[in-house]
């Protein structure tokens, strides 16, 4: 059983938040969100706990009011909350029409590799706190720390990303804006699940794939490929072992599974071709059923890879019902 995020606010009352409930009909366990409150809560909370998936506590003395992100599911909070982040990584995200658009230009972008961000390009940002990836930025802390907080957070289910969104709403004072995106994400989450029965795709088999230095498949125990099996069949487990061995399927064994729809994340430069068309010639490329049909999508990178909050999800969910049932 996959190891859910928890976190702890602590003086803080979150009855303002407004937490949604999950559809009943849920197949997988939603994450669990613990909260205590002291007996009599403060006008105003004099600490603010979060604890990342390693069970590490984060406490803030004030709620944060710059924010740098280093991962998209930061940033994607962020803009659900109605905030704009004080520094990015992924500024591609931010400046998407849906996201903040023009606005996301502005915001500072922090350089450097994922993982090996610039940590001074971090610090001229004044944040009150940096949201990173675990097992990413868990490297950066001790230089991080000298100037701000760093909370580390990881997606496995999109669950998760309601979870996380509820967190930071409580430690800004957003719970409102909360209430409104999470309701919105979850009646997005059931007429999505509709529209796939109604249109026959809840069983259809298709795909999500990257390709770049190595080509891949996103598999069930990846959180892409879990949220594309609520809606669709998607008949790709993990294969064990590292990233790159769970994760490789041949051309031979995508055409044994037959996707109706493959869905590709290319990370090229912009003069590169893209990986449907480095394997266009392919001959069993060309026998895939989805491939056969013209159903193989090249989808923005930024949003499937990168994506991984609520509105991220809502959007990719509309993007492949749409493309699903074309």
């Amino acid at each position: 059983m996959r190891r859910s995020a928890l976190f702890a606010i602590t003086g803080l009352v979150l009855a303002g938040c407004g937490q949604a409930a999950t559809p009943a009909a849920e197949s997988k366990p939603r994450p669990q969100t613990a909260v205590t409150t002291a007996p009599t809560a403060p006008a105003v909370p004099t600490a603010l706990t979060v604890t990342d998936p390693a069970g590490k506590k984060l406490t803030l003395t004030k709620a944060p009011e710059r924010i740098v992100c280093l991962t998209g599911l930061c940033d994607d909070i962020l803009v659900e909350l109605g905030l704009t982040p004080a520094a990015t990584t992924t500024p591609e995200l931010l400046s998407r029409p849906d996201y903040l658009g023009a606005e996301g230009t502005k915001v500072p972008v922090v350089p450097g590799s994922f993982g090996g961000e610039d940590v001074a390009r971090i610090a001229q940002a004044r944040p009150d706190l940096v949201i990173g990836l675990a097992g990413v930025h868990d490297q950066l802390r001790a230089a991080v720390e000298k100037f701000a907080p760093l909370w580390v957070v990881q997606v496995k289910t999109y669950e998760d990303s309601i979870t996380y969104l509820r967190a930071v709403a409580a430690l800004t004072g957003r719970g409102a804006q909360q209430s409104a995106a999470e309701t919105r994400f979850l009646g997005k989450i059931a007429a999505g699940r509709a529209q796939a029965q109604a249109k026959g795709l809840a069983g259809r088999p298709v795909l999500a794939m990257y390709g770049g230095g190595t080509v891949g498949v996103n598999t069930t125990d990846d959180v892409l490929g879990d949220f594309l099996s609520r809606f669709f069949g998607y008949p790709w487990p993990s294969k064990g072992g590292g990233f790159e061995t769970a994760q490789a399927y041949s051309i031979e064994e995508i055409l044994t599974r037959a996707p109706q729809a493959i869905f590709i994340q290319s990370f090229v430069s912009k003069d590169a071709e893209p990986v449907s068309e480095t394997y266009r010639d392919h001959p069993v490329w060309k026998r895939i059923p989805a491939v056969a049909s013209g159903r193989v999508f090249e989808v923005r990178p930024e949003l499937w890879a990168s994506g991984r909050g609520t509105r991220a999800f809502g959007l990719i969910l509309d993007e492949a019902l749409a493309k699903a049932a074309g």
